[in-house]
């Protein structure tokens, strides 16, 4: 079975008491994205630590119960930080960071490294019978077999999400498909 690949680059998800200290405005819509309800927002934030900082992170919608910070083992590097790698709002002994808004700023847990996942509904999860963690096969120049963790729910776009990090070490593309063994 084949499925296509969307790379998640860092990005962050805000809870509304965040987003009304960091922004004083409701998220803006810049484009949909493949997650059904999900959306890149216009609005950006940085992501600062005692050793650096990173700009122009994008916020993505709609607001969740939970502020939640996503970037890459490389982004750790710069940033100093040890995140664990973790499946959304697992935030128990993450990493913390400043986010730094227009408005004003938070320091807040929450900074992980998200894990390779594959979206599906619950129906073609049962349709198909696939378990809750699967092996996928990447061809190409720099081939490989990874474990990703299955994430389901009522709506989803049928789609792998790798970080940055896992995108590059086998050249892939966004978009581009792999196989399910």
């Amino acid at each position: 079975m084949k499925v296509k690949v969307g790379i998640s680059n860092r990005h962050v998800h805000l809870k509304q008491s965040d987003l009304d200290i960091l922004f004083g405005k409701d998220l803006t819509i810049k484009n949909e994205i493949n997650q059904p309800g999900q959306f890149a927002c216009n609005e950006v934030v940085t992501i600062k630590t005692d050793k650096s900082e990173i700009n122009n992170v994008r916020v993505l919608g709609p607001v969740r119960n939970y502020t939640q910070i996503e970037i890459s083992k490389t982004d750790a590097y710069k940033l100093g930080l040890n995140p664990p790698v973790r499946t959304s709002g697992d935030l128990d002994n993450s990493e913390v960071v400043t986010i730094i808004g227009p408005n004003g700023s938070i320091k807040t847990n929450g900074c992980i490294i998200a894990d390779r996942h594959l979206h599906i509904t619950y129906k073609d999860k049962e349709k198909y019978n696939i378990p809750d963690k699967i092996l996928v096969k990447i061809d190409g120049i720099k081939p490989g077999i990874i474990e990703v963790n299955v994430k389901t729910s009522e709506e989803a776009y049928f789609e792998i999400h790798l970080d940055t990090d896992d995108a590059n070490a086998f050249l892939l593309k966004n978009n581009e498909e792999v196989e399910i063994l």
